[in-house]
């Protein structure tokens, strides 16, 4: 995996909603696609939900080129699914083993539909708290944890802290915010900084655990 980089600017302090960004409050767009691998360019469709906000295609595509594009046998989990992009992403490009996690009963159905129409045999979808599916999940267990919750949710301490323990060595996090986080503020989860790239109103991070 690569190695860290220089930490980047100071979010808002653990505990307090960041302010909303203005582009969380745009139309969301009614469909994304799948950038690459065997479902290349597979549509998926957007809910007009709150707090609903797809991982730009230009950040996924940055993310995956970070990831690598094979994913041949990685076990993966999207705690906070929504459109379930990044997980089907990760499925299309080879990872065995992807759960797709979110609440909202009417997107876990889409979620269900698609991986059926996909006859995606190594995803599953689970409706329940991100949270809660995190802090269940056997230590060492997960090679990638994609952590997207709503901007305004205040649930970024709480998802670190579970997902940490679930990495396995060389696990990764992948970790969308309004704010960037820097080791700094990272150390108490046992995670650093390895990449890192601003896009408009999202910061994209992914983090490796420290030894």
């Amino acid at each position: 995996m690569p190695s860290s980089r220089t930490p980047s600017p100071k979010p808002a302090a653990p505990g307090k909603s960041a302010a909303k960004p203005q582009a969380s409050t745009a139309r969301a767009p009614h469909e994304v696609r799948i950038i690459g691998g065997l479902w290349k360019r597979t549509k998926l469709p957007v809910a007009d939900k709150p707090g609903l906000r797809p991982t730009p295609d230009r950040v996924r595509e940055t993310l995956f080129n970070w990831l690598g594009q094979d994913l041949n046998g990685w076990r993966c989990i999207d705690a906070f699914a929504g459109t379930g992009a990044l997980g089907l992403e990760a499925a299309s490009r080879g990872a065995a083993d992807v759960l797709l996690v979110d609440q909202d009963g009417d997107l876990v159905a889409k979620l269900r539909a698609i991986a059926a129409k996909l006859q995606a045999s190594g995803v599953s979808v689970e409706r329940a708290n991100g949270l809660s599916v995190l802090q269940r999940l056997a230590p060492g267990k997960m090679d990638l944890v994609f952590l997207d919750p709503p901007f305004e949710a205040s649930l970024y301490e709480k998802a670190l802290a579970a997902a940490a323990p679930a990495l396995a060595p060389e696990g990764l996090v992948y970790l969308e915010s309004p704010t960037a986080w820097t080791d700094e503020l990272l150390t108490p989860f046992g995670l650093a900084v390895q990449r890192h790239v601003k896009a408009g109103a999202v910061h994209a991070h992914l983090l490796r655990r420290t030894a």
